[in-house]
């Protein structure tokens, strides 16, 4: 059987990564588009992997110019939408957040909807489409996959990410509705685990955070899960002809106090932060519905388990000093 060939947009990412890197041990042929394909922070990683020399290949692409994409979607079979900005303090953040999130995702649907090839798109999405629609998120509230984010709240609470990701998804649905593309799309929470490129992502950052400079951890609950379960999730979603809609990946909803404990029955001698950053009550916890994203046959990895790669990944690549981690 001939290799299929696929698209992964915004390759050198965390998650993409390892997208690029499960297709790859699937026998994919890959096109992963970069936005610099001459950075070697950007490339090199990938290089790396197996199968990347016969099967994989570098293209530059950038998600802010209309048909950009035409021709490297062109052939493929599948097209995995995962590049989109991801950080949490913008000085402009229509500019910075919104903007490339937006219109990214309407161009690469648009160069799809012209590829008589492309069978099914795969956006990586977020739970910051789903859970902020205003109402308060208690212990009793359960998310699932028909929950979505009130764009105008998150304009009223400045909540600039989940507005760039609730906006691009929303107009993903539309526009493939009008131009009939089959879209599915993966809604992970904050995302950890090991890191295959050189560089730190804002998630890996969040748990780095906490082992380095040991102040106090924020007063916060979000949902987790592993990286390999999301990549996973996508590959699933493009396989499996009934996937369809949304699928939620979250392995567990934590305070960060639960995961300072963790690390800390991990790490006995690592420096941890003792207390919360305010006095107030902990943020409460909500559940998650995991019916959906197990139908599509994933196994959630624990978080324990997540947790302890990911710190072995930050000590490995060098991010802090091996000597306080035992």
């Amino acid at each position: 059987m001939a290799a299929k060939t696929v698209c992964v947009t915004g390759a050198s990412g965390f998650i993409a990564s390892w997208i690029v890197k499960i297709l790859l041990q699937r026998g994919y042929i890959v096109k992963a588009t970069i936005r610099d394909p001459n950075d070697p922070k950007k490339t090199e990683h990938l290089l790396a992997l197996d199968g990347a020399k016969e099967r994989l290949h570098l293209l530059k692409a950038n998600l802010l110019e209309q048909g950009s994409f035409d021709t490297v979607v062109d052939g493929c079979e599948g097209v995995f939408h995962t590049a989109s900005p991801f950080f949490l303090v913008a000085a402009d953040p229509q500019a910075e957040l919104v903007e490339p999130a937006l219109k990214g995702t309407l161009n690469v649907l648009e160069s799809c909807a012209k590829a008589p090839s492309v069978k099914r798109v795969v956006l990586t999405s977020s739970i910051a489409a789903v859970a902020y629609n205003g109402e308060p998120l208690t212990p009793e509230v359960v998310v699932d996959e028909t929950r979505w984010t009130n764009p105008e709240f998150c304009k009223e609470m400045k909540l600039w990410y989940p507005l760039s990701k609730t906006l691009a998804e929303d107009a993903a649905w539309k526009f493939v509705k009008e131009k009939g593309l089959d879209l599915v799309t993966i809604n992970p929470a904050m995302v950890v685990g090991p890191l295959l490129q050189p560089t730190l992502n804002t998630s890996a950052a969040a748990v780095l955070s906490l082992i380095k400079n040991a102040e106090p951890y924020p007063n916060a609950s979000f949902g987790w899960v592993n990286v390999k379960d999301v990549a996973t999730a996508h590959i699933l979603a493009f396989e499996n002809p009934s996937a369809n809609g949304r699928y939620l990946m979250v392995e567990r909803v934590a305070h960060y106090s639960e995961i300072v404990k963790i690390l800390r029955e991990l790490y006995p001698t690592l420096p941890l932060p003792e207390k919360c950053a305010d006095d107030k009550p902990f943020m409460p916890k909500f559940q998650v519905s995991k019916e959906k994203a197990k139908s599509l046959g994933i196994k959630f990895t624990s978080l324990e388990e997540t947790l302890k790669e990911t710190v072995e990944s930050l000590k490995e690549k060098n991010f802090f000093a091996a000597s306080s981690a035992k």
